[in-house]
């Protein structure tokens, strides 16, 4: 089943960024202005964030079985990311745009509870692999990501070929979650449909301190991968590379940055169930924090190292991610789980669309090392919430060592 749900989420979780691997071709071929370019990649975070929205009012990810859940959002994601085969209009492929990422939304957080069902939340005498569990699907979703960038480095791959691809591999997703899932022995507990379920996670302290973890983490993560293909098309056309060849090395360049958090993912996880979710959240935030403070300053040295770099912060970017959505499956209240992770990325997403559109104006007016240093303060915040989050499962726990204590004397 890991296996089975980190394979969907990648082919699924494409159809992301076809746009904005192919906006130079876009671009040119409708006559766009750059800031035009940039809401094919703004619009496809805004239709998650309603998407995820309306999952979480109505519960769908606690009320829906999951594996008709998943399968018919994957399809009709590849539907909207086709339609732009069949359209030479801007304001069409906008709502096209924005409908895979809203359909997108019942893809990944429903995959991530999923995978939760087949493995044991941490605290218990069982060893736990949820924290690596999660990672692998979380990770499934960065490479997917990260597979039109690959594929666009392909000079011999037109646009048209890349939307096909991607459409095809979301329909696989569907398909293969259709006809093999179901949950496993730790499934979640299936409630009716609850108005209030939604002000229940976010009264909830400790919920509502992982998701405050997150969007610290969600602050940075979108704003470095949506950028890094044009501050590495900028740096090597400045080093004497033609316009292909920029755009091919720039291309892999952030097909390998965003990859390196799909290993990131898998390897924080394990981490995670041996050393805790929370220290592992705050050295990746750390490590991430510094790459996005000094990258953009570094146009100067070796392209050797600046991709070193990048590859670096590619990989602790995202670290994080898959821990942040295992504590919410630990944390929150049992019947809303799927409605908590739901509320978390919707949130995190919301917050991309704006860290994103305000990245690409700070580095379009003053350069790109305030852009991406500007991004450290989510980290920071991330950090603070963790810190947080940590004392508060500790004032839990003393109570009860002292009655223990108490009764023993």
């Amino acid at each position: 089943m890991l296996l089975l749900l980190g394979t969907a989420v990648l082919l699924g979780m494409c159809l992301w960024f076809t746009a904005t691997a192919v906006s130079a071709e876009l671009e040119v071929h409708w006559g766009l202005t750059p800031a035009q370019t940039g809401w094919l990649t703004t619009i496809v975070q805004l239709g998650f964030v309603a998407g995820t929205t309306i999952a979480a009012i109505l519960n769908l990810a606690d009320v829906v079985p999951a594996r008709r859940y998943f399968a018919t959002s994957a399809l009709l994601a590849a539907v909207a990311n086709a339609g732009l085969l069949s359209t030479d209009s801007y304001t069409v492929a906008l709502f096209l745009r924005g409908f895979t990422g809203f359909f997108l939304a019942g893809v990944y957080p429903p995959a991530m509870k999923m995978v939760a069902t087949w493995f044991a939340p941490a605290g218990g005498s069982t060893v736990t692999r949820r924290g690596l569990a999660i990672g692998v699907v979380v990770g499934g979703v960065t490479v997917g990501k990260a597979l039109p960038y690959l594929l666009h480095a392909f000079e011999s791959l037109t646009y048209h070929s890349i939307l096909v691809a991607t459409s095809a591999a979301a329909v696989l997703a569907a398909v293969m979650v259709a006809l093999t899932y179901h949950d496993g022995p730790h499934a979640f507990a299936r409630r009716p449909f609850e108005w209030g379920l939604v002000g229940a996670v976010l009264r909830h302290r400790e919920t509502r301190l992982a998701i405050g973890g997150y969007l610290g983490h969600m602050w940075e993560l979108y704003a470095c991968w949506a950028l890094l293909a044009s501050f590495f098309y900028e740096f090597f056309e400045g080093r004497g590379a033609t316009a292909m060849q920029a755009g091919t090395q720039s291309g892999l360049v952030a097909f390998g940055a965003i990859a390196m958090g799909g290993l990131g993912s898998v390897m924080a996880g394990q981490w995670a169930d041996k050393l805790g979710r929370e220290r592992i959240t705050i050295w990746s935030m750390v490590v991430s924090a510094i790459c996005a403070l000094i990258i953009g300053w570094l146009t100067f040295v070796s392209p050797w190292i600046l991709v070193s770099l990048a590859l670096i912060w590619g990989f602790a970017v995202v670290a994080d991610s898959a821990q942040f959505s295992a504590l919410v499956t630990e944390v929150a209240p049992p019947h809303a789980v799927g409605t908590a992770l739901t509320l978390q990325t919707s949130l995190g997403f919301l917050l991309t669309a704006f860290s994103i559109w305000l990245a690409v104006e700070v580095s379009g007016r003053v350069g790109w090392g305030p852009a991406f240093s500007m991004l450290a303060v989510g980290p920071v915040l991330g950090i603070r919430a963790m810190l947080a989050l940590i004392n508060s499962k500790l004032q839990v726990v003393e109570p009860s060592e002292i009655a223990i204590g108490d009764n023993r004397r």
